[in-house]
């Protein structure tokens, strides 16, 4: 009976849906379906939720965690202790717990219907109802009448089954708390997968039995113990996450050789961190490399139980397999023609492995190869044709271009990045309906060369909820205004999680200053960004094992300045307007002002911080920069044209502020422009 209300609910459904949210909600993603009603339903002290489907701890302890959520948005001590259904406020209804170990198939949909006297969840798992729990929650406003949530009625179910998050713990180690707390983030915009990358030439970061020497060597004492990974992989099951590990080889591998060398291509002694031109590859000629990886794959395996196992496979460095007469002579008595083929060879070996432990392989798009077999789940960083690619030859795919985080693009550019996009050459769009069934989603990246626990959390987030939407709303969900607009309020609804994208940025800045009075420098970071792609620089000396400390400018510096992404819409607008929209004026006048006053009060911070030395040129050129845009400002108010020499010297400090110093631009620098070039002609 219960599943025919279940489905009942569904069809009723389907005779509506949107491509955009309306703009009185902030949900992010954007559900399948929705219809707002009118009302709303109070969320009181008196608030209280239970379950009445399927008994299942899971769900049980995400209802508990949702009442605590609750608690926590509304700073009210929920009261109400129901003795059953009739009268609790939410009513949350599972048909099963799901499996025992989440699997890539598992039935994510749900449906919410608020009314003014309750609120039902239904879904087919467990699984769905977490999802719903996070949709009610994002629904929680103050109004007039108190906190509330409007009358609703919500179908929802992700577009892509696969909704992931790689964090790099290789580079930097990231401690088990701070993972913890992006798990929270990633289970508020439904995400479901946790990629960790586990190895990489800087560290290996989990303990092993069997070959201790991989994280005693190989860490610099930095790693998970096998205790901490299973409370990890647990922590994240009862959010819906599935654990993927990653262990990259044959490249990337330097630190698996710091405690067994016999793995590598070329003879010699080695050790983890960031060493420049000491790049290594496991040696694919040598029946010993796959006995060792046999007895590691099988450790691993029943260490992450779920179904695919990450195997990196990507960056080859040829110059160990070239400077090896024996591998080269191993390549010719083979019948292979290159060391593509070489690492094919490896490949179809390791395939073999990974399969006899029970998991399915998985590894980057240079892995993709004629001979590779058809069970192996291709990523694709390099492009969506490589992505589509991997679909035509028979295997399952995941897009991670477009959507590398550590690359510091704006929120709107990954927003963008669709894997089924059409593309010069086709793209997935091309591809026919059976192999466009093979693109199973995609994965955001977080890779650690410039992050540090302190500093993740803000190179993560928000920007990661625009891709979570990207891969669970509907296609035709892509407007930016109204993405920033929610993006906005799920930052500040993520602290309530513990994620310190927001509340460490003060911080940062006043450790800078050396001082708790960081208006000025504020004014300052608020409209520069780090560099873009990876054109960062070192300009601090590099101790002879230890990263350079990221404790400047650049690293408290936000990857998408919301200021100037104001100021840039105003300033537009103000064109749209044909220059007689006053308000915008007044507000972009009043930016002006205040960059260009800002270098005096600013200057004394710069020179008592050997931290913000670096800086000053930027304070410099913001304060011209502003100063010019007022001059234009003036010419176009006046209509009097300004002279050529006049808009040379402005562009030029425009393009020196676009130009990486400090590993920073000064992001006003293009709307001003857009003022300075104004001036050229009579409005």
């Amino acid at each position: 009976m219960r599943t025919l209300q279940f489905l009942l609910i569904v069809f009723f459904f389907s005779f509506f849906s949107m491509a955009q949210i309306p703009s009185s909600l902030n949900l992010m993603p954007v559900p399948a379906k929705v219809q707002v009603g009118a009302g709303q339903l109070v969320v009181d002290q008196a608030f209280t939720a239970v379950s009445t489907g399927h008994r299942d701890d899971r769900l049980e302890r995400g209802i508990s965690r949702f009442l605590d959520q609750v608690s926590r948005q509304t700073g009210m001590t929920l009261n109400g202790q129901p003795a059953d259904a009739s009268n609790a406020t939410l009513v949350i209804h599972a048909e099963n717990a799901g499996r025992k170990v989440q699997e890539l198939d598992e039935d994510e949909s749900y449906a919410l219907e608020i009314t003014p006297s309750r609120a039902t969840l239904t879904a087919a798992t467990a699984l769905g109802a977490l999802y719903g729990l996070q949709t009610f929650l994002q629904l929680i406003e103050p109004t007039p009448a108190g906190f509330a949530v409007p009358v609703i009625t919500i179908q929802d179910r992700p577009r892509f089954a696969w909704r992931g998050l790689l964090i790099d713990a290789s580079r930097h180690f990231i401690p088990i708390e701070v993972l913890k707390r992006n798990l929270d983030g990633m289970a508020a915009v439904k995400m479901n997968v946790l990629h960790w990358h586990l190895s990489d030439d800087e560290g290996f970061r989990v303990e092993s039995k069997r070959f201790p020497k991989l994280h005693e060597l190989g860490s610099e004492g930095q790693y998970y113990t096998q205790a901490e990974i299973r409370d990890f992989v647990a922590y994240a099951r009862d959010r819906g996450i599935r654990v993927v590990p990653e262990f990259d080889m044959p490249g990337h591998s330097r630190s698996w050789m710091a405690g067994y060398p016999e793995l590598a291509s070329v003879p010699g002694s080695y050790r983890a961190g960031r060493i420049a031109d000491a790049d290594t590859v496991m040696d694919p000629t040598r029946d010993g490399t796959y006995k060792f990886l046999d007895k590691f794959v099988g450790e691993m395996a029943a260490l992450f139980p779920d179904a695919y196992f990450h195997i990196g496979g990507d960056e080859v460095n040829n110059k160990p397999w070239d400077s090896n007469p024996k591998i080269q002579e191993f390549i010719r008595a083979h019948g292979m023609k290159n060391n593509r083929d070489l690492q094919a060879y490896f490949n179809q070996r390791l395939q073999k492995i990974v399969q006899k432990h029970g998991k399915i392989m998985m590894g980057w798009d240079e892995v993709l190869h004629p001979d590779l077999p058809k069970t192996v789940l291709v990523e694709s960083w390099r492009g969506q044709d490589s992505l589509a690619e991997a679909a035509k030859q028979g295997h399952l795919g995941l897009l991670s271009y477009g959507y590398y985080l550590d690359l510091m693009w704006p929120a709107a550019r990954h927003y963008a990045v669709d894997p089924m996009a059409m593309t010069t050459t086709g793209g997935a769009a091309a591809l026919t309906a059976e192999e466009k069934k093979r693109i199973l989603g995609g994965e955001a990246c977080m890779w650690s060369e410039f992050v540090t626990p302190e500093t993740i959390d803000s190179r993560i987030w928000p920007r990661l909820a625009a891709i979570a939407e990207r891969l669970w709303s509907p296609q035709e969900v892509r407007d930016n205004q109204s993405m920033y607009r929610r993006l906005e309020e799920v930052s500040w609804r993520l602290g309530w999680l513990g994620l310190n994208h927001e509340s460490n940025y003060p911080l940062l800045l006043q450790r800078l200053a050396g001082s708790h009075d960081i208006g000025a420098l504020r004014v300052l970071a608020d409209v520069v960004e780090p560099t873009k792609d990876y054109t960062r620089t070192e300009v601090f000396p590099q101790p002879p094992v230890k990263s350079t400390p990221l404790n400047r400018m650049a690293d408290a510096a936000r990857p998408e300045s919301t200021v100037t992404r104001q100021f840039s819409e105003l300033v537009d607008g103000y064109f749209q307007s044909d220059y007689k929209d006053s308000a915008a004026e007044a507000q972009i006048r009043a930016s002006l002002v205040n960059w260009r006053d800002n270098d005096v009060n600013l200057q004394p911070v710069l020179d008592r911080s050997f931290l913000l030395t670096e800086d000053k040129p930027l304070s410099t050129d913001l304060a011209a920069l502003a100063a010019a845009g007022l001059e234009a400002l003036d010419s176009i108010d006046k209509n009097q044209p300004l002279p050529d020499a006049w808009r040379a010297a402005q562009l030029a400090v425009v393009d020196r502020s676009m130009k990486p110093r400090a590993n920073l631009l000064v992001m006003v620098a293009p709307p001003i422009q857009k003022l300075i070039a104004a001036t050229a002609a009579s409005h």
